[in-house]
């Protein structure tokens, strides 16, 4: 009973470092789902986030504006690593890991060759939050947190229902078929990686501000959190619409991080909890291949087919059956 009252209270704090980590699962779904490019560049995005967000606002600058700073630095990131992909004709992956270890030095010197940068007496955007009682493991502040991160699907399902994310999604589906239609797959996949890696950052920037330091350590194993939120989420809670995948992708964070908080409460040590990500990932991807999972899917698939099909007769018996009375009338006058 003490084990399950400890946990409840503690679901408040993990759902508030879930919802943070949601910009970052959405940033992975970009890359991940859309563009079907895998990129570690998230590993180095996110430390710089942090590092550009903290060492702004230590010197003055506004909270929200450090956000939009961080923002602009991790798309510069990720422009870099579409440009050695697509014109200089590197490997999408070895192009990714070049960058991520190229950032570390970059974030170390972002930091002034600090491995930590405190925030301790700053201002930072959850500063109002945490004076009105509603942060901190709280259920007021992971809803307030909830409607941020609800606004921001919205904003990403919108894009890619413009012509340019439209573009984006057909570059992800086919590439040679994008390019025969003029697509600039180029320049789209550019695009993706900046506005994916700018996301990372941002959560960065937002999780440096909440921990109340930048560390130049934070962004490691990012992908892996980012992997399994996407992952699990679209498992759970499906991925047929871009909405509905968007959603899951957001979802899957906050449950990633309810499944670590329950690992730690049963005595997983800290030290384990990456161990214990890659091993969340590893189900994640083998629990759709399961038989029981496959005759699941497959008898949802049918329902649905028998469900369109008896809409369409529906549809196709209501004009006769509408002209019916007249038919019988004629019938009466014969």
């Amino acid at each position: 009973m003490t084990f399950l009252t400890d946990l409840a209270s503690q679901l408040p704090g993990a759902t508030e470092l879930g919802l943070i980590y949601a910009i970052s699962a959405l940033g992975v779904y970009l890359t991940f789902r859309v563009l079907d490019f895998p990129d570690l560049t998230v590993d180095g995005s996110f430390t710089m986030g942090a590092a550009t967000g903290a060492m702004l606002i230590s010197h003055g600058t506004p909270a929200w504006l450090s956000l939009v700073v961080a923002f602009a630095a991790g798309a510069v990131a990720g422009s870099l690593t579409g440009l050695l992909h697509t014109k200089g004709k590197i490997n999408g992956l070895l192009a990714s890991i070049i960058m991520m270890i190229a950032l570390y030095s970059i974030n170390l010197h972002i930091m002034g060759n600090k491995a930590n940068v405190p925030l301790l007496g700053v201002d930072t955007v959850f500063t109002p939050l945490e004076t009105a009682g509603f942060m901190r493991n709280s259920w007021t502040g992971s809803l307030i947190l909830g409607l941020w991160i609800l606004a921001l699907c919205i904003v990403l399902v919108l894009f890619l229902h413009t012509r340019s994310g439209l573009s984006l999604r057909a570059t992800g589906d086919n590439e040679q078929m994008s390019g025969s239609f003029r697509i600039g797959t180029d320049s789209q996949k550019i695009l993706g990686l900046a506005i994916s890696n700018g996301l990372v950052a941002l959560s960065g920037a937002l999780m440096a501000q909440y921990n109340g330091s930048a560390d130049v350590t934070s962004g490691i194993g990012l992908i892996v959190i980012g992997l399994a939120s996407v992952i699990v989420g679209q498992a759970i809670f499906g991925q047929r619409r871009v909405w509905q995948a968007i959603i899951a992708a957001a979802l899957g964070a906050v449950l990633y991080r309810w499944v670590l908080q329950l690992a730690m409460g049963v005595g997983l040590p800290p030290q384990d909890l990456k161990l214990a990500s890659a091993v969340l990932v590893v189900l994640a991807l083998l629990l759709p291949r399961l038989s029981f999972v496959r005759n699941i899917r497959a008898n949802r698939a049918r329902r649905r087919q028998e469900d369109a099909l008896a809409e369409l007769v529906d549809t196709q018996t209501e004009p006769a059956s509408a002209g019916t009375p007249a038919g019988a009338k004629e019938a009466d006058r014969a």
